[in-house]
């Protein structure tokens, strides 16, 4: 089997899982009382409590009064064309149904239109209801020291491709602001690209 797939373990190691016979994602969990959770459904229905008691939908987000509301932001095009070519051809599809790789195969094609939406989307304040939905892995990836902890887990969820632009676009309009006004204090150069 390893003679196979070359310098790459990735088979052995599933027929290794499976020859073990451990097929379970999640081990057993512990909920809220310290009860130790071994059934698939409660620690799914743990797993789904514990989520939705951490986020919430509905937020007071104050309206922010722009000083420059006439200008009109223009997006350079070399930007979102570096932009688009650091997109993975193999990236998840989001709620919108856009995969990524027509996005990269569009290429030069592609970037004006791109640059043009995403200036209307800017200068409009709004977003297409499709760039606002979120799917999320049912899941989730353990990230640290207690497996048994519900807060070492974390959800995968899959945005659209072209409001990922977007967000690469706002924030390096940020960063040049920052750098520009130096309103970054040195201690927060995790901020900072280098």
């Amino acid at each position: 089997m390893l003679r196979n797939e070359g310098n790459s373990c990735s088979e052995f190691y599933k027929y290794l899982k499976w020859w073990k016979g451990n097929t379970e994602i999640i081990p057993a969990i512990k909920d809220h009382n310290s009860t130790i959770i071994r059934d698939t459904t409660e620690k799914a229905n743990i797993l789904n409590s514990y989520y939705a008691s951490v986020f919430c939908s509905y937020r007071y987000i104050p309206e922010i009064k722009l000083t420059n509301s006439g200008e009109t932001l223009i997006i350079n095009t070399n930007i979102n064309r570096k932009i688009l070519a650091k997109i993975g051809r193999n990236e998840s599809v989001g709620p919108d149904g856009i995969p990524g790789e027509i996005l990269k195969s569009g290429g030069e094609t592609m970037t004006p239109y791109l640059t043009r939406l995403l200036e209307i989307s800017l200068n409009k304040a709004t977003t297409p209801s499709d760039w606002e939905k979120v799917t999320v892995f049912p899941f989730p990836i353990y990230k640290g020291d207690d497996r048994s902890a519900l807060s070492y887990y974390r959800l995968i969820s899959l945005t659209s491709v072209v409001c990922k632009q977007l967000e690469h676009v706002i924030a390096g309009y940020l960063r040049q602001v920052w750098d520009k006004n130096d309103l970054l204090y040195e201690g927060q150069h995790g901020f900072v690209p280098g």
